[in-house]
């Protein structure tokens, strides 16, 4: 029998139990239910980024800000889940997640897969704790945009600053820059002119400049009348950068001078040699996380001895699009596939901070896309 005792003003005791939210747990609600939503939304969809160092200039500007699809390579599940809602890796100068839990790395199907020229948001592989001085989790570690240069299987050279993919040359984007010596009859450059024009440099020598410009930019500064040659600067084949992957001194390289370098590819099969080594030894060890030992009668994996190697992931190489400012892939090398984040799609605000009142916000580049 199911008993109901009635009150004077018609509702029941059972009624009565359920209480009303109080204002305070409706707003409490609101706001997990909004930070729930909002990472949903940043972790598999779309994310805000900003151009903090001008290595894509001018194809990008320091003080762009850009939405980045997830969803075109496919989102990358969590791999270090317990972290503060909306922070990268720190806040108020703490770590701000915990290596508690480590997931495996996992990415859902995507629109597409990266191709050459892309502009690809990515985590920044060598990156590490400053207060440790250890790795990183992989999906905390800097972001980094760049352009991708080459995809998995490509092999990559830069010759006398020029990039190579596969023996064809790939020109440099019509909005990236690099550096131009330019000598006059001795009358000095208007700087004005120059700074509408966005190119930067310095006075090297009574008659000569070294400016930072675009190839449509170098072209127009030919056409000034104190002008007398225009010569994109390169670095001579003779220098060697030890700053250069692999920071080997077995490989003479440069910014302008670089490879030929083989990019791996998930599933290809490595022929290991004391000449290679170097180059793909963090491959297989950290990126792979295998056990990796030279001894004198060959190479090690896991304590087993091969002469040969199949990567697990695919692999990119990444450069930016301001040639000769750039910290890319030629000093630190390959960005494996868990390290990507997304690829960036339009400017949505985009902010000068060296700008007059009237003039901070660049109206000209607001929802532009990004080729």
């Amino acid at each position: 029998m199911n008993l109901k005792f009635w009150k004077k003003d018609g509702t029941t005791a059972t009624a009565e139990k359920t209480k009303k939210k109080s204002a305070t747990r409706e707003w409490s609600d609101a706001i997990i239910f909004a930070v729930v939503a909002a990472t949903i939304i940043r972790t598999f969809f779309i994310e805000a980024y900003t151009i903090p160092t001008p290595s894509m200039e001018k194809s990008l500007l320091v003080g762009d800000f850009l939405f980045v699809s997830k969803m075109n390579y496919g989102p990358r599940t969590p791999m270090t889940p317990l972290a503060f809602p909306f922070a990268h890796h720190s806040i108020l100068g703490m770590k701000a997640y915990s290596e508690a839990v480590q997931w495996d790395y996992h990415r859902l199907p995507g629109f597409q897969d990266i191709k050459n020229g892309d502009v690809v948001v990515f985590n920044y592989p060598v990156d590490v704790d400053p207060s440790s001085g250890l790795p990183r989790p992989v999906d905390k570690r800097e972001n980094y945009i760049k352009r991708c240069i080459a995809i998995p299987g490509d092999t990559i050279s830069v010759v006398k600053g020029e990039a190579y993919i596969n023996g064809k040359l790939t020109p440099i984007q019509v909005k990236g820059q690099t550096d131009y010596t330019v000598e006059t009859d001795g009358t000095d450059l208007n700087r004005k002119t120059l700074m509408e024009m966005g190119v930067a440099g310095d006075k090297i020598a009574n008659n000569a400049y070294d400016l930072t410009m675009t190839p449509e930019n170098a072209d127009k500064v030919k056409q000034f009348a104190s002008v007398r040659n225009v010569q994109k600067f390169i670095y001579p084949d003779t220098i060697t950068d030890p700053q250069i992957y692999p920071q080997n001194p077995a490989y003479k390289w440069n910014v302008d001078k670089f490879g030929p370098l083989w990019v791996p590819k998930k599933g290809a099969t490595l022929k290991l040699t004391k000449e290679n080594i170097a180059l793909y030894r963090p491959c297989i060890a950290f990126y792979e996380k295998n056990e990796l030992k030279e001894q004198p009668d060959g190479f090690y994996i896991n304590g087993k001895k091969s002469d040969s190697y199949t990567f697990k992931m695919n692999y990119y190489f990444m450069m930016g699009d301001n040639r000769h400012n750039s910290l890319d892939s030629r000093f630190w090398g390959f960005v494996p596939e868990d390290h990507i984040v997304g690829k960036a799609l339009f400017i949505w605000m985009s902010w000068d901070s060296e700008g007059s009142f009237f003039s901070k916000i660049r109206w000209s580049r607001l929802f532009k896309s990004i080729h």
